[in-house]
């Protein structure tokens, strides 16, 4: 067993990881390109809201990259799309929906609920669908881009009182957002938005807006940058050494059953993701779906015929 390692607490440079929740038209989209753009450097957005990410490229001076991805909404494919943009020179990434990675079509929900029905076990499908979702979050928290994922939150209508007016007026507020529960633990900073387009910062590492009540806006993300690059420099990393790599790699090929292969994925990705070797991330995600793909071909030539 490895032993303990006891270090002197450092504040090192970091990349923002934000998220943000809110009702639709709470402004999730175009409050993360302001921010994105006083982060600076290239913005590439990943699109599930069917195309509506190209709505605003009159917004930026310099514009922005969209990938659109379409159904099905696999914390699989949201990993591809994560590795595509960062590939492609990507210094932010804005993920405009996470959710549908929870309750979309193939979305974590959605694999669930289909394993259960064939399974039987509802228990034994999370097993199956955790670790998928791990691995997405594991993608997001240790991309070398600065990371902003919206959420769509529970909307419901309350009935209240306008102070101008006396009257009683029908307002639309956002709720918890549509993700696992507790997702706003991952990020550094956590932002609810209103139908106002303000923001309620409900979690801050950074400490710039904790408890506030602001307006995303450019300068947002000029101040988190400042915060962000204050700090030593962090240590160089080197990728995965060969032996262990090979041995990762060798567990996701021979991963006898479904729920084997995704604990021997989840494993091999957050080795890799910790020392930020891409080159492994491809190379694991690749073994795994073609295991699965031999795994789940062996599932249905054991089924029996129907008459």
């Amino acid at each position: 067993m490895k032993p303990f390692e006891i270090h002197r607490a450092t504040k090192c440079r970091a990349k923002l990881r934000l998220g943000m929740s809110g009702a639709a038209g709470s402004g999730k989209t175009y409050s993360a390109l302001l921010i994105a753009e006083g982060l600076g450097g290239r913005i590439g957005m990943i699109d599930t809201e069917h195309g509506s990410g190209d709505l605003y490229a009159d917004l930026l001076p310099d514009g922005y990259d969209v990938l659109r991805l379409e159904p099905p909404f696999t914390p699989g494919r949201y990993i591809e799309a994560i590795h595509a943009l960062e590939a492609a020179g990507a210094q932010t990434i804005i993920i405009d929906s996470l959710s549908h990675a929870w309750n979309g079509e193939g979305g974590s929900l959605d694999r669930h609920g289909k394993i259960a029905d064939r399974s039987g076990n509802s228990w034994q499908a999370w097993r199956q669908v955790t670790p998928e979702h791990n691995a997405l979050v594991e993608a997001i928290l240790q991309s070398p881009c600065h990371v902003i994922a919206t959420m769509r939150a529970k909307t419901e209508y309350v009935q209240e009182k306008d102070e101008r007016t006396g009257r009683q007026i029908v307002r639309k507020i956002g709720l918890a957002p549509v993700m696992r529960d507790g997702i706003e633990y991952e990020f550094t900073i956590f932002m609810e938005l209103d139908s106002q387009h303000l923001a309620h910062v409900g979690k801050d590492r950074t400490r710039l807006f904790d408890g506030q009540i602001i307006r995303p806006e450019i300068q947002t993300g000029r101040e988190l940058l400042a915060w962000l690059d204050s700090g030593a420099q962090e240590p160089v990393r080197t990728g995965l050494p060969e032996a262990q790599r090979a041995s990762l790699r060798q567990a996701i090929e021979q991963a006898p059953g479904i729920d084997d292969l995704y604990k021997a994925f989840a494993h091999a990705y957050r080795a890799a993701n910790a020392l930020q070797d891409l080159a492994a991330l491809d190379e694991f995600t690749h073994a795994k779906d073609d295991r699965k793909a031999v795994l789940e071909a062996q599932h249905e030539g054991e089924q029996p015929a129907h008459a």
